[in-house]
């Protein structure tokens, strides 16, 4: 593929620091020169704009669905004002998610249908204090409208999707009707800064730092939405395990007000801390001895791959995507209920327990998260990508972006 081809990528944000944006930050700073990239965003980081051009969207403040709407409208009329005012068109649009209407490619990461369908018992206001309702509304909402895009989106046979799980591929015919498997793209690792050696290195430094005493157990759990990873099943197992020295590290930007008041009153508050993200996510792995992701639905969430590379020991759920590369009680171990407290805290004490078995479950761990690069993922990438504009081309669907 000699000619240059215009590329469009649409994202709310690109950084390091986050799972599904970290993906396409590495997919678009390892991709070949036949592409020329643009990507719509309202904010930028980690990415070689000398490569890059990036077409900055202003942000609305306010809450989370209200930016959400401003941002799938705002990226349409950027992209609608770049064409008839600056002549750019593009050969391709890629979107991360549901966040346009005219992608011809977009990776899916989470389905919004399967994660109503998980999380749907545990939004009832009924349930819940009123003061709680703003909260559940706003994410109910949000869910739903989600959902309802991603069924227009999903069923369009002329959008091509690709997945960073097969669940995911499995999901889309279950809920959409998709019948060919859309192809796999796997995450990939940065070695040089999650592995064994460099874990060892920080532990004493991390440990200090995040107040975790030579003596305590230390469980991580990274990411937002903490409903869906699960931290109710973590508090649950916690409560279970009360005479174990545990200490619980939880890293993310969800709201915590639901989550200190179940703290409180299981008597937590010694034990459990809520920790911001850091550039430097490694340092988290330093501390812990053992990632908890009891997730509902996970496509491939990056840290509990993240700290198989490290030489940790992770317990996972069969709806987790990372499940598909663990082989259970070899180098790793995965729950079949995302929402059995019981085996959770059983997973945890035989842990705990057991040296061997932990140390032994890290090793492996490291060994299969070795396979995994992000110069194998973006190269994937770029495969799908140049297979969907060789499908346009053969249509007449590409007109020459410099044309």
């Amino acid at each position: 593929m000699k000619q240059k081809y215009r590329l469009a990528v649409i994202s709310p944000f690109l950084d390091k620091r986050h799972g599904t944006e970290r993906s396409v930050v590495e997919w678009l700073n390892g991709i070949p020169e036949h592409f020329e990239v643009h990507v719509y965003s309202q904010g930028v980081e980690d990415l070689d704009l000398s490569r890059i051009q990036w077409h900055r969207i202003p942000k609305l403040p306010g809450p989370h669905l209200l930016g959400y709407v401003w941002w799938f409208a705002a990226n349409h009329l950027w992209r609608a004002w770049d064409r008839a005012v600056r002549g750019l068109r593009y050969d391709l649009t890629y979107s991360p998610g549901v966040n346009c209407l005219n992608a011809d490619v977009i990776s899916v990461h989470i389905m919004f249908a399967e994660l109503l369908r998980k999380n749907t018992a545990s939004m009832r206001l009924r349930d819940h204090p009123l003061s709680d309702w703003p909260r559940l509304l706003h994410r109910k909402i949000y869910y739903h409208l989600i959902a309802k895009l991603e069924r227009h989106l999903y069923r369009k046979p002329d959008v091509a999707l690709l997945v960073i799980a097969q669940r995911i591929s499995d999901g889309l015919q279950e809920f959409y009707g998709r019948a060919d498997p859309s192809p796999v793209v796997y995450f990939g690792l940065d070695h040089g800064v999650f592995n064994p050696v460099r874990r060892l290195e920080l532990r004493t430094a991390a440990r200090e730092e995040l107040h975790v005493k030579a003596n305590e157990f230390a469980l991580l759990l990274i990411g937002n939405d903490w409903l869906n990873k699960g931290l109710s099943t973590l508090l649950d197992a916690m409560d279970r395990l009360k005479e174990l020295p545990l200490h619980l590290l939880v890293v993310g930007t969800d709201d915590r007000t639901p989550y200190i008041k179940a703290i409180q009153e299981k008597s937590l508050m010694k034990r459990v801390d809520l920790g911001p993200p850091r550039k430097d996510v490694e340092f988290y792995y330093a501390a812990a001895d053992v990632y908890t992701g009891p997730s509902k639905e996970d496509a491939l969430p990056l840290p509990p791959a993240e700290a198989m590379a490290c030489g940790l020991p992770v317990i996972v759920t069969a709806k987790c995507g990372v499940s598909e590369i663990i082989t259970n009680g070899q180098d790793g171990l995965i729950m079949q209920d995302a929402v059995n407290a019981e085996d959770l805290a059983a997973k945890i004490r035989s842990l705990y327990e057991d040296t061997s078995l932990r140390q032994g479950l890290g090793e492996k761990a490291a060994e299969t998260a070795r396979r995994f690069t992000w110069e194998r993922s973006a190269r994937e990438f770029d495969e799908v990508l140049c297979e969907v504009l060789r499908k346009k081309l053969t249509s007449g669907g590409v007109q020459r972006a410099g044309a």
